[in-house]
């Protein structure tokens, strides 16, 4: 019998790629196991998933807004409507686990799954567990969790520590300096500084480090620069021979084997790729995200002295003088490094797939 996977995670990046590579990493245990993707209509994952090969049905909900908005009073509905289509979904596609990485597609769908008894497992990117994953943890068999001390959130003994999924090409990013040097144009003497605000950009990222250039010139640093699609237009002109500035960076390995330093949002998903490549890291979390993730993920770094945590508060205040210490002490550099790549956990995927396998052993006749 070839083995079902039916897999839901989206709204944001951050859900999908999770889903999509174990999913992948499914499909080489696997060969002939049957996938299935369920999302939210009119999300990203709806275009994401088809484009990395697999099947996805899209189902009418979304999430509460926190404050009062016009948008709740049609969540009940949407609510019952993507519970009963859910339950269609599971009827006809009948398989033999169900895979939930957050996002409030997931929540219908793995609830109905775990009353129909199949088999199911979640996965939590943040160290502050999100709304969908704390509804759902008592009525799934596996938690898989990227931090320690989710005990608080979740069932112990459901609770399995086995990191993020992060991308391969990351693995060996120290073979890749030369190349890496090559491919930015950089001057070998030079100290690199990369900046990273997610794919459509940060903006007060983007302010900050427009308003540092002349500092970065000073301390004879050369930057790479993603400045987000979005604000491409803004900043395209701000480049000089020693500051280059990129909507997107479509070969992330290469700019992490650049870098010397790296400035980046929290996100759980960078937090784990950062912890992975070993650099000294400044995380800048966004505040605006559900329920402050990102300053969560970026503690649970910095308090293990592993990477600096500025809030976007003081930055004005402290930015440039913890900056400046940093460059000015190689010990400090080398301790964040070492640190945060303590933290690294390279197998991720295949210790998620691991105990997805150890369900179909005991649970399912495969």
């Amino acid at each position: 019998m070839k083995p079902k996977f039916i897999i839901s995670g989206g709204g944001t990046g951050g859900h999908i790629y999770p889903a999509v590579a174990i999913a992948n990493e499914l499909k080489t245990r696997f060969p002939d196991a049957e996938f299935l993707f369920v999302g939210a209509k009119d999300r990203m994952e709806m275009e994401k998933v088809p484009q990395a090969g697999y099947k996805i049905k899209g189902l009418w909900i979304s999430g509460l807004q926190r404050s009062l908005s016009l948008q709740n009073l049609s969540f009940p509905l949407k609510l019952v409507s993507s519970l009963q289509k859910s339950l269609q979904i599971l009827k006809e596609f009948k398989p033999d686990v169900a895979i939930g990485t957050g996002g409030y597609a997931s929540a219908p769908l793995l609830r109905m799954a775990a009353l129909k008894g199949i088999p199911c497992l979640i996965q939590e990117q943040n160290s502050h567990a999100g709304i969908t994953n704390k509804w759902l943890s008592s009525k799934v068999q596996k938690i898989c969790v990227a931090y320690e001390g989710m005990g608080k959130f979740f069932p112990s003994e459901k609770v399995r520590i086995t990191g993020n999924p992060v991308r391969q090409d990351l693995l060996d990013i120290s073979l890749k300096r030369e190349e890496a040097v090559a491919f930015f144009n950089l001057k070998k003497e030079k100290k690199t500084l990369l900046v990273l605000g997610g794919s459509l950009g940060a903006r007060r990222i983007n302010q900050l480090i427009e308003k540092s250039l002349p500092f970065f010139e000073k301390s004879n640093l050369q930057v790479i620069w993603q400045c987000g699609k979005f604000y491409e237009g803004t900043y395209k002109n701000r480049g000089s021979q020693t500051v280059q500035i990129h909507p997107f960076l479509n070969r992330m390995d290469l700019a992490y084997a650049a870098a010397d330093f790296i400035i980046s949002r929290a996100g759980a998903l960078s937090v784990s790729e950062l912890c992975l490549v070993g650099k000294p890291v400044i995380f800048i979390p966004s505040p605006n995200v559900a329920e402050d993730h990102q300053t969560k993920n970026a503690l649970a770094i910095s308090e293990k002295n592993a990477a600096l945590l500025i809030k976007e508060n003081d930055l004005d205040s402290n930015f440039e003088r913890e900056f400046s210490a940093l460059l000015a002490s190689e010990e400090k550099q080398k301790t964040l490094s070492e640190n945060i790549k303590k933290l690294a956990k390279p197998n991720a995927t295949k210790d998620i797939v691991e105990e997805i396998e150890k369900m179909i052993k005991t649970g399912l006749k495969v």
